[in-house]
């Protein structure tokens, strides 16, 4: 055996985080051993406090305290436009503009059949539901990637019919970018996506 029989056991679960490779499980294994017990019990008073006191919210699905988040509760938001996105992270992003004022819908992830992520597993049928509270425009603010692509798609055909206005984010050439430095992909998004002066 490599490892202790505890620390085996501390790296193995922190190797389940995402973005945490093997080595990376090490490294941070080896730190939280170095750093004084009153830090790691913080560490594990903030992990298990957060999910105590952490739960979705009934209306956008977001992270919250309380069975409504707070943009839920704000009266100031618009309720006609819900902007879908993947993530709670992708929320705190938009929210960063300050130019967004409408309504949130966090799916919990992607499309991803080889992962075996359907529908079912996605907070859809609660986005679903949400359509007959009076929305005119659905946003769909997923990554553009193959699974960002492919639930916006099926969003899209799903929401469509309904008679609720569906758009998504432009993608293409970033602010500042120069044309010989960008990919085919971003160079073909930019022009698929172009808009009128």
């Amino acid at each position: 055996m490599l490892f202790a029989r505890p620390l085996a056991e501390l790296i193995a679960e922190l190797e389940r985080l995402p973005g945490l490779g093997p080595k990376s499980a090490q490294r941070l294994a080896y730190h939280l051993l170095r750093v004084p017990e009153a830090e790691a019990d913080r560490l594990a008073e903030a992990i298990q406090t957060a999910k105590r006191k952490l739960r979705f919210c009934d209306v956008c699905q977001n992270i919250s305290e309380a069975a409504s988040c707070e943009v839920c509760l704000d009266a100031r938001r618009d309720p006609t436009t819900i902007c879908v996105v993947s993530e709670p992270r992708d929320v705190i992003a938009l929210e960063r503009l300050n130019e967004y004022h409408g309504l949130y819908h966090v799916l919990h992830g992607l499309l991803s059949p080889m992962d075996g992520i359907g529908p079912e597993q996605l907070k859809v049928h609660e986005l679903v539901v949400r359509l007959s509270d009076n929305v005119k425009e659905v946003i769909l603010a997923t990554n553009p990637t193959l699974e960002g692509d492919a639930t916006a798609l099926y969003l899209n055909k799903l929401i469509g019919p309904s008679g609720v206005k569906v758009t998504r984010l432009a993608h293409g050439m970033p602010i500042g970018g120069e044309l010989d430095y960008a990919d085919s992909a971003t160079l073909l998004s930019a022009l698929e996506y172009r808009r009128e002066m």
